[in-house]
């Protein structure tokens, strides 16, 4: 299996590089996990669009999904293609959030109905059940966030990336990590925050030395972090991330591959 990041930034882009997305490869078959802004650029370095062969979108905030209005323009448009319709996994809710945005982007002879459907075969995942798509075989667990968000376990042939998604503190999600030979953990916040501080009194968000311990407590191979602000600094995310996980840690980098054998 093999591991491509593509974007890594919180919610809005850092210089040069855009927001969630990652591109696992497997037994020839490509799944594109979340769809963040300003990431299809780097996606096209690697692969053709019509060489995907499914997207999965772990919740529904903008910056880890909005790419997904010029992957549409894109599939439909961009001459040389094969434009066969491509599998796109939302989460619960996910089919009527973009039919929300069919009609505003809808213009002209485009009918919103159809809008995401004309390039993609839209479902619903049901986190509750195990989803195998190809060789993925993928589990799900609600994180605790601002929004319904879902972290996953991606397994192939005994190799294991766990992608947290978006979250606060949750002592589960370091169970559903256990042993993951790579473990994609946000980094949204720097030093000790408030265990309560956020929207409502619910934080949705890690700190990088938080991604750490949580790492270590899964007994994680190796740590990456995303979703996190250049502005905090990179090499002070990292250094709080080390301190508690013990180990080198990775800063989500794009175009930046990890191949797990």
């Amino acid at each position: 299996m093999r591991l491509t990041v593509l974007g890594g930034s919180a919610a809005c882009p850092n210089p040069g590089q855009g927001c969630s997305a990652y591109l696992l490869e497997a037994e020839g078959q490509y799944l594109l996990l979340d769809c963040g802004p300003d990431t299809l650029a780097t996606l096209q370095e690697h692969i053709a669009l019509d060489q995907l062969d499914g997207v999965l979108i772990s919740h529904l905030h903008a910056d880890h999904l909005l790419d997904l209005v010029p992957l549409r323009y894109g599939l439909k448009y961009m001459p040389g293609l094969a434009r066969n319709r491509i599998p796109l996994w939302m989460p619960p809710g996910g089919r009527a959030f973009l039919h929300q945005l069919a009609s505003v982007l809808a213009m002209g002879d485009e009918r919103s109905e159809v809008f995401f459907e004309d390039v993609f075969m839209v479902a619903e995942y049901d986190p509750s059940r195990l989803l195998q798509l190809g060789p993925f075989q993928i589990r799900f667990r609600p994180t605790r966030h601002y929004v319904p968000c879902w972290a996953c376990r991606i397994e192939v042939d005994g190799r294991t990336i766990v992608y947290l998604a978006d979250t606060g503190p949750d002592d589960d999600l370091a169970d559903l990590a256990r042993s993951a030979t790579v473990l994609i953990c946000e980094a949204t916040l720097s030093g000790d925050p408030d265990p309560v501080e956020g929207q409502g009194g619910v934080r949705g968000h890690l700190s990088a030395r938080e991604a750490g311990a949580l790492a270590a407590a899964a007994g994680a191979e190796r740590l990456v972090l995303t979703h996190y602000w250049a502005s905090l600094g990179v090499d002070a995310l990292r250094r709080e991330a080390e301190d508690a996980f013990g180990q080198t840690v990775q800063l989500a980098q794009p175009g930046w591959t990890i191949v797990l054998d």
